[in-house]
Order: structure tokens, then C-alpha cells, then sequence
């Protein structure tokens, strides 16, 4: 079974775990929000002191490769691609979104699964997936109103909801045919992913990978100091 190493810094809250098959040996959660440069690399420590390791040991470094916030993704994404580099382990990139949907699935019965990831005000990335986990709508930006989900309502199917941006659905629709987990973005979910990965050798160029953003980094003018 491979040992890997699995990082997580799409949203505000990272972590950090590692698996050998799929059981965790170790898994560390930031202590605060939007921490990553501080304590990525404090957790990535922690995980191999935990898991009796060294770093050698390790077989592949997986990172969620997003969406989700464009600076937290590149902290994540930077630090796995340069521990590749130097200890020469593979890369594996794992979707955000559908790695949530699966961890979803796990704990909640539905017909479909909609992780969301929070990207200011009303909008969200989401992805839509089946109770099979194949991908109906892929990975996009969506703004939620009251009518967001109207179709389905008018159904008798059931959504299962996971992520930080779901939270904003709870504040304008409430229906018996949806499902709120407490499943949020971390690196224990990347497992299950991860090691379809690398049986199957499917690696990133450690040169050339680059995170999911979806939108460009979120950057505002400074006011002119009178």
C-alpha cells in the first residue's frame, strides 16, 4: 500500500493527513482561518512525527488542486510541488469538489451531491454529481437565489449538500428534500482519490501543475492616503 501524503488548503481552514492505503496515520487541521503559510509546513511536521514516518517514506504528495481561494491554493500548491521536487515523489492533484461529494455520499443518502465552496457573497463553486458519483455539471461558479434549485423542488429527488458555501443556501431555501452535512473541505477526503491516483500512475508535471483558481485572485486598489 502507498504511503501519502495529503495536503488540503483550498478554503479557509487547512490540513494536512497521511494515509498508507486507506487508513489515516496522522491528520492535523489548522489551529485558525487562512493560516497556511504559517502552519502548512508546522502540519505537513506534526503528521510525519505522528505517523512514526520520515519523509522519505512517503510515496506521493496529493493536494487538492481546487477551486477555492486563489492565495490558499498556491500556499498549498507551492509547498507540495517543492517537496516533490526534492525528496523526487509524484504529485497527484485531486478535485476539491468531487473529493467533498464522495465524503458526502458517505454519511448521507441522497439522489444527488452538490458540494459547494464559498467565493464571496451569494456565490459559490459547485459541481454536480449523481448518487453514482459521476459528474452531471462540472465545476462552474453559480449565484444562489430562492430559484437556484426550483426544478428539483419540483421533483421528489433529494440533494445532499456539503462545503462552506452550502451555508448560504440554508439562509434563503428550506426544503425536506435537502440535506445539509457538516462535510467540509480536508485532507482525509483527498484519500480515497489519491490512491486511484497513483495505482493508476496518474501524476502532474511538478514543472507545469497548476491549481484550479477558476477566477482570478480577487485584488482591489488601495485608497490614496490624504
Amino acid at each position: 500500500m502507498a504511503i501519502i501524503l495529503n495536503i488540503e488548503t483550498a478554503t479557509d481552514i487547512g490540513s494536512v493527513c497521511i494515509s498508507n492505503g486507506e487508513k489515516i496515520l496522522a491528520n492535523v487541521k489548522c489551529s485558525s482561518p487562512f493560516s497556511h503559510s504559517k502552519e502548512t509546513t508546522i502540519m505537513i511536521e506534526r503528521c510525519i512525527k505522528e505517523g512514526g514516518l520520515t519523509l522519505e517514506a512517503i510515496d506521493a504528495i496529493a493536494i487538492s488542486k481546487g477551486p477555492g481561494s486563489y492565495t490558499s491554493l498556491r500556499i498549498g500548491t507551492s509547498i507540495a510541488k517543492g517537496m516533490c521536487y526534492a525528496l523526487e515523489k509524484p504529485l497527484i492533484a485531486v478535485d476539491t469538489l468531487q473529493s467533498m461529494a464522495l465524503a458526502a455520499k458517505k454519511v448521507a443518502k441522497g439522489d444527488y451531491y452538490i458540494p459547494m465552496i464559498d467565493a464571496r457573497r451569494m456565490e459559490v463553486y459547485t459541481a454536480f454529481y449523481d448518487a453514482q458519483m459521476v459528474c452531471e455539471k462540472a465545476t462552474h461558479a453559480l449565484i444562489m437565489d430562492e430559484t437556484t434549485f426550483k426544478r428539483v423542488l419540483e421533483t421528489n429527488k433529494t440533494i445532499v449538500f456539503s462545503g462552506n458555501g452550502a451555508e448560504k443556501l440554508t439562509r434563503i431555501v428550506d426544503s425536506p428534500q435537502f440535506n445539509f452535512t457538516s462535510i467540509r473541505c480536508a485532507a482525509e477526503h483527498l484519500v480515497p482519490y489519491a490512491i486511484k491516483a497513483y495505482e493508476a500512475g496518474t501524476f502532474e508535471s511538478i514543472a507545469y501543475f497548476e491549481p484550479d483558481y477558476l477566477k482570478p485572485p480577487n485584488i482591489t486598489t488601495p485608497k490614496k492616503v490624504l
